[in-house]
């Protein structure tokens, strides 16, 4: 082009240039695209995104509610937390704090709580050996399952995969499966799985398998056991357990009182209830090694025993453990930055 310029008389390529920069200038404006503006700057190629509404850093749940469970759909900012006392279910704003009781409760409690990807609210019966579904719109229940075969036990937490809930059994080794079909139907009664805990793991007096979560990979279950403080990966298929190898320069690598545990990433965060503590640790996909990586701690924890992810915050219930309850006893979960 430049040299056909160049070979044309002057005339011609004077009105050569015009027309081409006319034709230039209305493709652009046809086209939107962004060109000098009055002043000769070039205009923004996008509008930044509005900044993200603030959540709050503390939830007032009802007086004398017992909280114990969470859980958190990120997408509209909403909070759910079980009851211990009753089994109610309160739902909670994150954005304006505010919250309210859900459907009916059951009378018995309501422990650790998962939501799956079409918004159910799975939650643990602990003493009363059983499973709920529940609407997280009306808290009704959708489904109820009998789990525990033995008279005592204790059905403390669950996790939600592709293949179904995972629930832990804190008396009975054993771990419960609600297996969903490839619609993400809920099983009958009858499909319930309960697979005994087999290899490493040893049940004794206290709290035994209590949080569950998934490993990075999905492959296996990771479950942490309270009253020896060690965790372990759970084939989901088998039951079978092998003891997780942790480093810790500072310790002896013992989550004593270990409740509730969320995977970040190849980050697994173990919350230890007495110690008013949260553990982090850096894991490898299977779940099978860790390294203790850091420990929060907050003046606002009282004993927090689950915990839940909301963006930049993470959410744990304060259940104030060994006080002595009443109506009026006061409530509350609590906010940290997501390390």
């Amino acid at each position: 082009m430049a040299d056909r310029r160049r070979t044309t008389i002057g005339a011609t390529v004077s009105a050569a240039a015009v027309v081409g920069a006319l034709a230039l200038a209305t493709g652009l404006a046809a086209a939107g695209q962004a060109g000098p503006d009055a002043a000769g700057t070039d205009a923004p190629d996008s509008v930044p995104p509005p900044p993200a509404t603030p959540l709050v850093d503390t939830v007032r749940l009802p007086d004398g509610f017992q909280p114990e469970g969470i859980a958190i759909d990120p997408g509209d900012k909403t909070a759910f937390f079980g009851s211990l006392a009753d089994g109610s279910i309160f739902r909670a704003d994150l954005v304006t704090g505010a919250g309210e009781v859900i459907g009916t409760a059951p009378g018995t409690p309501s422990v650790g709580m998962a939501l799956d990807g079409q918004g159910r609210i799975f939650v643990a019966g602990g003493r009363a050996g059983d499973a709920r579904v529940v609407d997280p719109d009306t808290g009704d229940v959708l489904a109820s399952y009998d789990l525990a075969a033995e008279p005592e036990s204790f059905v403390n937490d669950v996790t939600v995969t592709d293949t179904g809930a995972f629930f832990t059994d804190s008396t009975n080794p054993v771990v419960y499966h609600l297996p969903f079909d490839a619609a993400g139907e809920l099983p009958a009664p009858a499909q319930v799985r309960r697979i005994p805990l087999t290899g490493d793991i040893v049940y004794g007096d206290g709290i035994n398998a209590n949080g569950i979560t998934a490993s990075p990979s999905g492959t296996n279950l990771i479950i942490v056991q309270s009253n020896t403080g060690l965790l372990f990966t759970v084939d989901p298929t088998t039951g079978v357990t092998d003891r997780t190898g942790i480093v810790d320069v500072n310790g002896d690598g013992l989550l004593i009182g270990g409740d509730g545990l969320l995977v970040l990433g190849q980050r697994l965060l173990v919350v230890q209830n007495r110690a008013n503590t949260v553990v982090e640790l850096q894991i490898n996909a299977a779940g099978s090694q860790g390294d203790i990586v850091g420990r929060i701690t907050d003046q606002r924890f009282d004993v927090p025993t689950t915990i839940a992810d909301a963006g930049d915050l993470l959410y744990l219930p304060n259940a104030r453990f060994g006080i002595e309850v009443t109506p009026d006893t006061e409530y509350e979960a609590v906010a940290i930055d997501r390390p």
